[in-house]
């Protein structure tokens, strides 16, 4: 029997609890009140439960007509979910999209950004990896991402890049640490002394090493750790300047100067990356001019936030 009802039945259904009266519902969707009246009593039947309490003068619900109403509010939301999703898709719309940054990426940048992607697309699945240097372009390269955010001196020729913005590594070390109590640029000699934490990729084909003075080294694989390592004290490194600015105001980490580098940190260019041929719907443009934004706002200390102004949706 369940088979048999329609939406034009729930719809009518939920517009008499709304509107209060039959006469209000049928104004509502359009129809004659006489035409309400007998779909709710069609509907009754079809259900096989008594829906109405016709002992009152306005529509009133029996307790199994206000448990049915719970299920078809539900419905109809799917039902005009579903009708969205159709005309979004039907309008270039991506269904999924799969995104892969860098660690080196700000990680609030990238929280406000998918904040303002889940208010403006609700009905898109994202999927969001974070990788260190060359896995971010070998996940568009083999198609598990779409988009990327890379460091843009990694070698990936088949790939299209939309430069970002240029994140500052800053050397440091904590206050309690022998270099944290130097002052002035420090002798690379002086720094092969020390344990340098080193960000390092897995694996055999992994790139050499960038910027590193020491002969000892520890290697870790994700950025957060090498971060706590070196605010134990148990070694130096480079880190984002966004990450450590507010240890380095409140002096848990000192800046070390290595004679061997600009005094400024080093520049690590990040660019937004994906295969020429990937054709970008409305929710991939949104995301790569977002991206670019957000991260520019907080690695200049900015407060990263998104606006949102909704797309046109043409392919």
């Amino acid at each position: 029997m369940l088979d048999t009802f329609t939406l034009d039945q729930l719809r009518m259904f939920v517009a008499v609890i709304d509107e209060g009266s039959f006469s209000a519902a049928a104004r509502r969707v359009q129809r004659v009140q006489s035409a309400v009246s007998h779909a709710m009593a069609n509907l009754e039947t079809e259900l096989g439960l008594p829906l109405w309490d016709r002992t009152t003068r306005v529509p009133t619900l029996t307790e199994q007509g206000r448990v049915v109403l719970l299920s078809v509010r539900k419905i109809l939301a799917d039902v005009d979910a579903l009708r969205r999703t159709v005309q979004s898709l039907a309008g270039g719309l991506e269904p999924a999209i799969a995104l892969c940054v860098d660690q080196l990426f700000p990680v609030q940048a990238l929280v406000a950004v998918c904040r303002g992607f889940a208010r403006e697309f609700p009905e898109i699945a994202l999927e969001v990896h974070t990788e260190t240097l060359t896995t971010v372009v070998e996940r568009v390269l083999d198609g598990t991402c779409q988009l990327g955010v890379a460091i843009a001196t990694i070698d990936a020729p088949m790939l299209t890049r939309h430069h970002v913005t240029s994140v500052r590594l800053v050397p440091c070390a904590a206050r309690e640490h022998p270099l944290g109590r130097l002052r002035g640029r420090v002798a690379t000699d002086t720094l092969r002394e020390h344990v340098q934490i080193v960000l390092s990729e897995r694996g055999e084909g992994r790139l050499p090493d960038q910027g590193v003075l020491s002969t000892l080294t520890w290697r870790v694989a994700d950025l957060a750790t090498k971060a706590e390592l070196i605010r134990a004290g148990l070694g130096w490194g480079n880190l984002p300047e966004h990450m450590v600015r507010g240890d380095l105001a409140k002096k848990r980490l000192v800046r070390v100067k290595p004679e061997a580098w600009d005094e400024r940190g080093i520049l690590a260019p990040m660019a937004v990356v994906h295969r020429p041929e990937l054709a970008l719907g409305p929710a991939s443009r949104w995301l790569l001019s977002h991206l670019v934004d957000a991260c520019r706002r907080e690695v200049r200390g900015e407060r990263a936030r998104v606006r949102l102004v909704r797309p046109k949706r043409t392919p």
